[in-house]
């Protein structure tokens, strides 16, 4: 565990490991924040072990499986008494075949996929939402994929399924909060050339995680959950 300077913003970045998340750390170290990022495995090097190298003792490193519950609550055991400007958990991940229809996708798959991207981040916020700060946001990458009303072509079910019901979790949170200053985002970060979006996404890391942690930065003014895009639109639940 890293001493930070507690007179600098700081965030707690779950899922910083590489891909997003490694570019949402270095993008928030530019706006001059403290980062405590996880990796799920504490034995493997990772871009964000190289980022911690370069940092002067700005980023923290822990270990977290978010599909296991006690690692959860031993990460907040290891946080208690420390209290973040800001939470986000970054996770996503598909079926082998994402082609499959929802009718196709094997049972296995199907818990394993709602586990990571949809129960494994609403654990992570129930149980570290003491680490955040009362006014400090609380946030989660979902998807444009999740989005209800902006499904007309289909394709990748599980996937979009499980952005959906990320999505509604995280409003069920947000309604408990009643009216707290809280703010609360879930972001769409468009489709990226990613090992999850593929080499044929149209956009780059570069492309879109500046931009969306501007809209995270923003959106602290706002309380209440809203769902956004990295350009900072409203996405249609």
């Amino acid at each position: 565990m890293t001493a930070f300077d507690h007179s600098t913003p700081s965030i707690l970045l779950v899922g910083a490991s590489r891909g997003l998340g490694h570019a949402m750390a270095a993008e928030f170290l530019r706006k001059g924040w403290n980062v405590t990022g996880t990796v799920r495995d504490g034995s493997t090097r990772t871009l964000l072990h190289e980022l911690a190298e370069e940092a002067g003792g700005r980023v923290g490193i822990e270990t977290l499986d978010i599909r296991v519950p006690e690692q959860i609550e031993a990460l907040r055991e290891r946080l208690m008494g420390r209290f973040f400007d800001m939470l986000f958990v970054n996770a996503g991940t598909t079926n082998r075949d994402p082609t499959q229809t929802i009718g196709e996708v094997s049972t296995e798959e199907f818990v394993e996929i709602m586990l990571t991207n949809a129960l494994g981040p609403m654990r992570v916020i129930e149980r570290l939402e003491a680490c955040v700060a009362p006014a400090g946001l609380i946030g989660a990458m979902s998807s444009g994929q999740g989005s209800v009303a902006n499904n007309e072509r289909g394709q990748r079910e599980l996937y979009r399924g499980s952005k959906a019901a990320l999505n509604m979790f995280m409003r069920s949170y947000a309604a408990r909060q009643g009216a707290t200053p809280r703010p609360m985002a879930l972001m769409a970060p468009g489709w990226i050339r990613t090992a999850l979006g593929g080499a044929e996404a149209p956009l780059s890391i570069g492309d879109s995680i500046p931009s969306l942690v501007e809209v995270l930065l923003a959106k602290r003014e706002r309380p209440g959950l809203e769902y956004l895009d990295y350009r900072g639109r409203t996405v249609p639940w």
